[in-house]
């Protein structure tokens, strides 16, 4: 854009929001953007500014944008091959594109201007983000997972992370076309959810697990009754008879949170034949492995860790934070009465996920590698 363009966005996008703020309280993002051009169109004819026709496009779009989008960031959320946005600062934005991690060719003005961006995606959700409660995490309309985190915890400067998802899921062949998983590896994973073996995903953060969960699931008897739960809803089954459910936090006033585990106890008293959890990450996990052993066979979920060895001992000390006090006698059967299968997934320096390893759980918590 050049000087004289940046000069009239800055002259429109300041009387629009000073003259024009109903354009904001509009509930159609479609319709706001109609009237955003509207608006435009008459500021500039109202100033006699001149913009070349080229550029008017240009002009509106960033406009609109700014008021009603995510600024700079908007084109982002729109490019099916990144998948994480990353804002450090205003002047470090770095995307993940096809794997890789890249600096995007855009800045914010100043680091008011990310907690800006970020009190408009929160805002809406009833979300805040100050010196009070300085992390919060939350989801755009498509999905999108948004964590952002203020000073002095981010030493830098307020910081933004954006983590995109697919609109359409991931099937497992599109999977072992991307050799993330051998086409043995495929046949083994589809017998063991139509077989209703309860499989856990294992790995590091963006490795894939939520992935490969998501075109596991695919397989499962159209028949089944199955409920996901997540803190944030990034599961798209392409299914009819399924009920999903999201963790809520705290409000303004830290009241009304509801965590995995509430939702998971809830899900019990959903008649499910099977039990998605997206991720567990602590005590939740012993309520998943009772809902797993009283006839919910055919269960998954996700866990975090660097290799599958390490998983059953991660889900035992996970167990141990329960504040049901089991002996970790009586917690290691319920994982030996609960597990069938172990995935391992792992994410190459190169960008590539892959299943690395698939086991099966012995009676004595030891994992034999099958594929």
């Amino acid at each position: 854009m050049s000087a004289d363009l940046a000069a009239v966005r800055a002259r429109v996008q300041e009387r629009l929001l000073a003259e024009e703020p109903a354009v904001l309280n509009v509930v159609s993002r479609w319709e706001r953007r109609v009237r955003v051009r509207e608006a435009v169109a008459r500021l500039l004819g109202e100033e006699d500014l001149v913009v070349a026709p080229a550029e008017l496009g240009t002009l509106v779009r960033d406009v609109a944008d700014a008021i009603v989008g995510l600024g700079p960031l908007e084109p982002f959320l729109h490019d099916p091959a990144i998948t994480e946005i990353m804002v450090n600062g205003p002047s470090l934005i770095y995307v993940e594109r096809a794997g890789r991690i890249e600096r995007a060719p855009v800045t914010l003005e100043d680091d008011a201007a990310v907690v800006h961006l970020i009190d408009r995606i929160v805002g809406p959700l009833g979300l805040r983000v100050d010196d009070g409660s300085p992390w919060v995490d939350a989801r755009l309309a498509d999905g999108s997972r948004v964590h952002a985190i203020l000073p002095p915890l981010a030493v830098g400067g307020p910081t933004l992370t954006i983590r995109r998802f697919s609109a359409e899921p991931m099937t497992v062949a599109e999977l072992v076309s991307r050799r993330s998983l051998t086409d043995r590896q495929a046949v083994v994973l589809v017998d063991a959810v139509r077989a209703r073996r309860s499989i856990i995903v294992s790995g590091g953060a963006g490795a894939g697990k939520t992935t490969l969960l998501g075109a596991l699931a695919a397989h499962i008897d159209p028949a089944e009754r199955v409920i996901t739960i997540e803190d944030a809803a990034e599961l798209r089954l392409q299914r009819e008879h399924v009920v999903a459910l999201e963790t809520r936090p705290a409000n303004v006033e830290g009241r009304g949170r509801v965590t995995v585990r509430d939702l998971v106890r809830n899900a019990l008293r959903m008649r499910p034949d099977r039990i998605i959890v997206g991720e567990v990450r602590g005590a939740e996990v012993l309520d998943m492995l009772q809902a797993m052993n009283t006839g919910h066979d055919g269960s998954m979920s996700t866990a975090h860790a660097n290799s599958s060895g390490a998983l059953i001992p991660r889900l035992e000390a996970m167990a141990m934070m329960s504040d049901d006090s089991m002996p970790v006698d009586a917690v290691r059967r319920q994982l030996a009465a609960a597990l069938d299968i172990v995935v391992q997934v792992a994410r190459a320096p190169g960008g590539s996920r892959t299943v690395t390893e698939i086991c099966t759980v012995t009676d004595s918590l030891t994992l034999d590698p099958i594929a």
